[in-house]
């Protein structure tokens, strides 16, 4: 069989890339305006001092860890609206969601009490003090409107478990283009606006974060969309469907916070080494989500294409709409590998401030090279965790992910990290090549689980379906409108 004949078998099967695409793009677009958000949040605030972009990735990466379990949980109403349209019962998609809304709800009150944290954590960071100053507003800004990011999460389940991805990229496009004039205006003190700092960046997102779950409360509540999937008629807790969101959106929420804790720990301790060190590898995790986050999006993409299969009992659907998005996703990792070997200086160039000439930043930058050396190493293999992980948990395995994440991050990150640099005085690349290890042993494991075929028999809903109660005298917002 010849490239082209391949390519064209591969686009047009019913899982193929066309379908895999038509799915994850839009996701994808999602992502890249999220990361377009963190990319110009950090270069404004690189542009604005050193000591706010320094500040910038703990506080900002440690106050995504503190939400990143609520969001996994969240998030994961996705596999359930999944599978129950596969499954044909659209009326358990309104149940799930409103589940997911009261998850979220309560999630919100837990982080705004854990704002109370933002003293011990960066005292136990042991930054300079000026630094840390500014971690500790950051994180408590957006600890206090992190629930505004996990009923986001929750409520854009509705779309992308249908595979209904574009909605969810208008609406983050259109909060991408509030949040970042908002975020320079607020962080610089220009067109009216308070000179913020720090503080402006973490008050431009929980905006952006605001505004996104307003325009999805707008799609989502209409009399046409409670007639088909009940949005409006479920609103009751439903425990037993509630129980089931945890047992099995629990472990994904493990795997998301334990990921994100390993690398908010990594970002920590490597800060005991120095505001330069801190620096470079800050501007080396905000130019690895140009690959990252994107791919995030067929992640969630795969997990949607094979909660939907699972949900109509074709596990050889999933198994192919997760070769094809490994196929995409490698030709893109591939490219991001090449942007970060052919060009790492002009994209670190980007993060240097306006005022900063001197011998500082150049440390940063010449560290920072090196630095995506080690970037461009995992990236190709991290696109094989993203997919595979996004196969396991849109089938149910989650309890495997959470583990693999868990003790992996441990065990490969967080303890050899410590030894190396508070016990032996290991140095930054040292670090940063423990970091590539983790995420080549992370892979190993969930190549082996994929292949072991356990997946390919679980299921997250329930084999009896009830019909989602009427009440047509229940108005829309579209009727309020």
């Amino acid at each position: 069989m010849s490239f082209a004949s391949f390519l064209r078998r591969r686009w047009h099967e019913p899982e193929g890339y066309r379908r895999v695409l038509k799915v994850s793009l839009p996701l994808v677009a999602s992502m890249a305006s999220t990361t377009v958000m963190l990319f110009t949040d950090r270069m404004f605030l690189g542009q604005y001092s050193v000591e706010a972009l320094a500040a910038s990735a703990p506080a900002g990466i440690a106050a995504f860890t503190f939400q990143a379990f609520f969001m996994g949980v969240a998030s994961y109403v996705n596999t359930f609206v999944a599978q129950y349209v596969g499954s044909g019962n659209p009326g358990g998609v309104g149940k799930a969601l409103w589940q997911g809304i009261y998850f979220a709800i309560g999630a919100g009150f837990v982080l705004a009490g854990c704002a109370l944290a933002a003293g011990p954590i960066f005292e136990f960071a042991g930054h300079d003090p000026e630094v840390r100053a500014l971690e500790e507003t950051y994180f408590i800004v957006l600890m206090l409107g992190g629930g505004a990011a996990i009923l986001r999460d929750a409520l854009a389940c509705f779309f992308s478990g249908r595979g209904i991805t574009n909605m969810i990229m208008v609406v983050s496009v259109v909060g991408a283009c509030v949040n970042i004039p908002l975020d320079y205006a607020l962080i610089n003190g220009v067109w009216g606006f308070p000179e913020l700092g720090i503080m402006g960046a973490g008050i431009a997102t929980i905006a952006g974060y605001l505004l996104m779950v307003v325009m999805f409360i707008i799609l989502i509540f209409n009399r046409r969309n409670d007639r088909e999937f009940g949005v409006l008629r479920s609103w009751a807790l439903d425990p037993a469907l509630f129980r089931r969101l945890l047992r099995f959106g629990g472990p994904a929420g493990i795997q998301f916070f334990m990921d994100l804790f390993a690398f908010s720990f990594f970002l920590l301790i490597v800060g005991r080494l120095g505001t330069v060190e801190l620096a470079a590898s800050n501007v080396a995790f905000a130019i690895n989500t140009l690959g990252f986050l994107p791919m995030f999006g067929f992640s969630i993409g795969v997990a949607t294409l094979v909660g939907q299969a699972m949900g109509r009992n074709d596990p050889a659907a999933a198994r192919l709409a997760t070769h094809n998005a490994l196929h995409l996703t490698f030709a893109y990792m591939i490219f991001i590998a090449f942007l970060l070997l052919c060009i790492p200086g002009p994209l670190i160039e980007l993060f240097r401030p306006i005022d900063e000439a001197g011998p500082d930043y150049e440390a940063i930058k010449s560290m920072g090279i090196i630095i995506l050396r080690f970037v461009a190493a995992y990236t190709f293999i991290d696109a094989i965790n993203l997919v595979l992980s996004g196969t396991l948990k849109g089938a149910g395995d989650t309890t495997f992910v959470g583990w693999v994440i868990a003790i992996g991050s441990t065990c490969f990150l967080v303890l050899p990290v410590y030894v190396i640099i508070e016990v032996f005085d290991g140095g930054l690349y040292t670090a940063w090549g423990i970091v590539t290890f983790y995420v080549f042993a992370v892979a190993v494991f969930f190549t082996w689980r994929y292949r072991l075929g356990a997946w390919e028999k679980m299921r997250v809903i329930e084999t009896t379906t009830h019909p989602v109660p009427s009440h047509p005298e229940v108005p829309g917002i579209d009727d309020v409108l």
